[in-house]
């Protein structure tokens, strides 16, 4: 049972079997797997219930169920997913995902997720980008929404506790082993000590370290990726940042704003300045629907050699369907254009750019418990890495919060029954709460001005298009952040609270921020979202993984690993070559 107890108003003490850090899809779905063994459960959360990050997650999600291809089989959504993750992926996760997800997502219907139907009555699956067939199920262009809303709907059944407004400061590690979680109220600015048999971590990625960027205030900062390299965690692939190439341009305060892959799934054109429709000189088979990092990359040409439009962007045009269609299949990108732009994209088409939307790089976890190399410590959706390599498939990142959600849960329930008998040393407890104390000083600097600056920095010499002489210079300009935000501090006071926050949230930036750019670095190569001007082409040696960790000094270690074997039985359906020379030209 859980148990809630005020330290002498010092702290609040929570114990709990397990403890989930993260209120997305992966978070909720992991709770519910937990609660359903039999655990007690409490999922903390920095932002209000319902507005994670999963609600931006628009366009559809995927599961080979044939509805309009029964010629699809979960061996060819294995092979999408593994070929245009150029072989970076662990096989087992993706075939893992493909095999389990119909039944994931029919999960969530029964649990009344309303998808979209077709006339018959069965789930309605559209395109998206690399998939050789229709498997992107969604309803309307608020898929991550409607998703989220169905899993609360679901918890709100059970005996599991969400906790708004509460910011993790760090993992409580004795050793090899996790203990639960210190944090803060960030409202109240109440310490709250979190002793939890099993810890979940599912703290989503870090693309709110990009100038431009589809993740919104407080949100992706990086901070999964900081508190486990705290706890001795490895972290790997972080140079693969995917950028989707439809953002919007403008207004300023909504640059980057996600324009959704769904648009281009019903069939949006891409044009330049001078109407040309140039995805045919970058991928004249698929088009529009080559994969994202292409359609960035070409994006992203286009725009850098004079081809853009007035706010620095290209064109994506769905004028040339109707309006009723539209508004069928993405009511939300029509109404934010309108509320925003006042263009109807029905009769005029939107200027988009990239923008950094989803990172592929993270703890790593065995695939099929979720497990990190910390006991009691798991990861799940953005905060992880192994299943999409360099490149994402769009609608495979809803597929795996929901198939790994669960795994994760189970394996996390699991754990506290068999090993939960372990207590917090004294002295890591206070150790950690003098840490914290030492941030409530005054400080001069405005973390607002410091994490803008971080921002420009990672656009600047870390974004679509890397070399060495950059990316160097980029780690040197963090490296002295880092230093000018260890000489400042906040004073919380009644309206100081999130002021600490924001400082954590900085903190953490700049230590993911490090971990990429040093990734970034280490492979000199271009392969998926990774794009060197200075080594333009794949190399075949560099089919691996750049793995971190912090040492005893708090500096990061850098090595190799090879990504595991693809099973035999799977290889029949992979064309290792499918289109690398097509790829390699576009790169002279």
């Amino acid at each position: 049972m859980s148990e809630y107890v005020r330290m002498n108003n010092e702290y609040l003490k929570v114990k709990v079997d397990v403890l989930v850090i993260g209120a997305g899809a992966a978070g909720l779905r992991a709770a519910l797997a937990a609660h359903d063994r039999g655990r007690e459960v409490v999922i903390v959360t920095k932002r209000a219930r319902a507005d994670a990050h999963t609600v931006m997650a628009a366009g559809g999600i995927n599961a080979v169920l044939g509805t309009l291809d029964p010629e699809d089989t979960w061996e060819i959504h294995f092979a999408d997913t593994l070929q245009d993750g150029y072989f970076i992926n662990n096989p087992l996760a993706v075939e893992i995902m493909a095999q389990e997800a119909p039944q994931a997502l029919q999960e969530l219907v029964e649990w009344g997720c309303k998808f979209a139907r077709t006339n018959e009555g069965l789930l309605d699956q559209r395109f998206f980008g690399a998939h050789t067939y229709r498997r992107t199920c969604y309803a309307g262009d608020y898929t991550g929404r409607e998703i989220i809303n169905t899993l609360l709907k679901h918890i709100e059944q059970t005996s599991v506790k969400i906790q708004e407004n509460v910011h993790i400061t760090k993992l409580l590690i004795q050793g090899d082993h996790c203990f639960g979680a210190l944090a803060i109220d960030s409202l109240t600015g109440e310490r709250i000590l979190y002793l939890a048999d099993s810890t979940i971590l599912a703290a989503g990625g870090y693309t709110r370290l990009w100038q431009m960027s589809t993740s919104r205030h407080a949100e992706n900062v990086g901070d999964g990726i900081y508190l486990a390299l705290q706890a001795g965690c490895e972290i790997a692939d972080m140079e693969f940042v995917q950028f989707h190439p439809t953002g919007m341009t403008s207004p300023d305060h909504m640059a980057g704003t996600l324009v959704t892959e769904a648009v281009r799934g019903e069939g949006g054109r891409l044009h330049n300045q001078n109407g040309e429709r140039f995805m045919s000189r970058y991928d004249l088979a698929r088009m529009e629907l080559s994969t994202r990092d292409q359609v960035a990359l070409a994006n992203y040409t286009e725009i850098m050699e004079g081809r853009g439009g007035p706010n620095g962007g290209v064109y994506l045009d769905i004028t040339h369907l109707s309006e009723e269609t539209i508004l069928e299949k993405i009511p939300v990108v029509h109404r934010t254009f309108l509320e925003a732009l006042g263009l109807d994209i029905s009769k005029k088409p939107m200027e988009v750019s990239p923008t950094a939307h989803y990172t592929m790089g993270g703890v790593v976890v065995d695939p099929e418990t979720l497990s990190t190399n910390v006991m009691g410590l798991f990861a799940v959706g953005e905060v992880s890495t192994g299943l999409h390599g360099a490149n994402r498939l769009g609608g495979n990142s809803l597929t795996e919060t929901i198939v790994f959600g669960r795994r994760a849960g189970e394996s996390a329930a699991e754990n506290s029954r068999t090993n939960g008998s372990s207590s917090l040393p004294t002295r890591v407890l206070h150790a950690s709460l003098e840490e914290l104390d030492t941030l409530s000083i005054q400080g001069k600097e405005d973390t607002s001005i410091l994490f803008n600056a971080l921002r420009n920095v990672m656009w600047t010499h870390c974004g679509v298009i890397r070399d060495g002489s950059g990316l160097q210079l980029g780690l040197e300009k963090v490296i002295e952040l880092k230093e000018v935000i260890n000489r400042s501090g906040v004073n919380p006071t009644e309206v100081g609270n999130l002021r600490l926050s924001s400082a954590l949230d900085l903190n953490a930036a700049t230590c993911a921020a490090e971990a990429t750019i040093h990734a970034a670095i280490e492979r000199k190569e271009s392969r998926g979202a990774h794009r060197r001007s200075d080594y333009p082409f794949m190399d075949s040696n560099m089919r691996l993984s750049i793995v971190l960790r912090q040492n005893d000094l708090g500096t990061l270690d850098v090595s190799r690993r090879q990504t595991p074997n693809m099973p035999e039985r799977l290889r029949p359906w992979i064309k290792e070559d499918f289109d690398l020379d097509l790829r390699n030209r576009l790169l002279e």
